[in-house]
């Protein structure tokens, strides 16, 4: 499947392409016939052993390795936006000119909560990125990443759910954490055990061993249901804009070194990129005609941000990205989020 879209001026193809699940053992998870692969419904124990079961990989995590919230079909949606109107259980209304969720209801099913207000809503990754990250995505590739990040092709990687719900879980498995509705357990274990399945993501051994229990006791009827090969996003360029580019060459004898500046001029674009070879030093800026906006516009209280001390509003309100609450106390996993500016 491809999307043509236009991106700082450049055409782009986004292609998006499948690749089957295997296990540990090495056999994949029943694919069914047809024209898009599937994987067929299997009892959810079957699923969990073919998960690799391994240390996780606790090293050079970054949030921002994982781009979100993206508008991979280029439909004028960020991911944060589609799930806010998929999950909405009733009608939302929706700003068509940015594709900004107005109002709409939301039921969290880790809390039973019914909300109103998207900015009590947090867009949660059933498997968190960086539980993702030490599972087996450090390896992936940067579209891989992208498309994990904002996966709308099957409904349980992401979900709507309570902010401060979500907050608590922040990047917890289920050997530490699982949703206060007890009820919702089950879900949630399924859930989780497919999007593991379906991204290739590994197990550590007390993650297994809780969800192993859970699967014997509470859970032992429970069933996986069927899902699509997970995407992966490639972007393509077609077409490049003109670049007018100046270079000044610039001899001093006394070190026998030569330094090349050269400026390149791009409509919509803005770069920094520096190599040093040998005795040469390259220097290569860009300048955008379109000047940097200082505040953000219409974010969602309560939500992550970057950067810190950064300045939003909403409802004609000034919020600041900040890592504490206004009275100082660090939020959870020191993660920054919007909250009210303090008078």
């Amino acid at each position: 499947m491809n999307w043509r879209i236009a991106a700082n001026g450049v055409a782009l193809v986004v292609a998006i392409s499948t690749a089957s699940v295997t296990g540990a053992s090495g056999s994949s998870l029943h694919p069914t016939q047809g024209s898009q692969r599937k994987f067929a419904a299997e009892d959810a124990k079957s699923v969990l052993s073919v998960i690799k079961v391994e240390n996780e990989y606790k090293t050079g995590y970054k949030r921002s390795l994982f781009i979100h919230w993206a508008d991979l079909d280029g439909n004028g949606c960020d991911t944060r936006e589609e799930v806010l109107k998929r999950d909405s259980i009733s009608k939302p209304q929706v700003d068509p000119y940015r594709c900004y969720v107005v109002a709409g209801d939301w039921a969290s099913p880790y809390d039973g909560k019914n909300l109103s207000d998207r900015g009590d809503v947090d867009i949660d990754h059933v498997v968190a990125l960086k539980e993702a990250w030490d599972s087996g995505a450090w390896a992936w590739s940067e579209s891989q990443r992208k498309a994990y990040a904002n996966d709308m092709t099957d409904r349980r990687t992401l979900i709507a759910v309570t902010d401060r719900v979500n907050m608590s879980k922040s990047d917890k498995d289920p050997s530490n954490w699982m949703p206060p509705l007890r009820s919702y357990w089950c879900t949630y274990l399924g859930d989780w055990i497919s999007v593991k399945a379906r991204w290739g993501l590994s197990m550590d051994q007390s993650e297994f061993g809780r969800i192993s229990n859970l699967l014997s006791s509470d859970c032992g009827s429970l069933t996986i249901a069927s899902w699509s090969a997970a995407p992966v996003v490639v972007a393509v360029p077609i077409t490049v804009p003109a670049i007018t580019t100046t270079t000044s060459t610039v001899t001093t004898s006394s070190t026998a070194t030569t330094s090349t500046v050269t400026t390149s001029t791009v409509a919509t674009s803005s770069t920094v990129s520096t190599s040093t070879v040998g005795t040469s030093s390259t220097t290569s800026s860009t300048s955008s005609s379109v000047p940097a906006s200082t505040e953000a516009k219409d974010i969602s209280p309560g939500s992550y941000c970057a950067p810190v001390d950064g300045r939003g509003t909403y409802k004609t309100l000034v919020y600041i990205c900040s890592k504490t609450n206004a009275e100082g106390t660090p939020y959870s996993g020191n993660r920054a989020r919007w909250r009210k500016l303090a008078n």
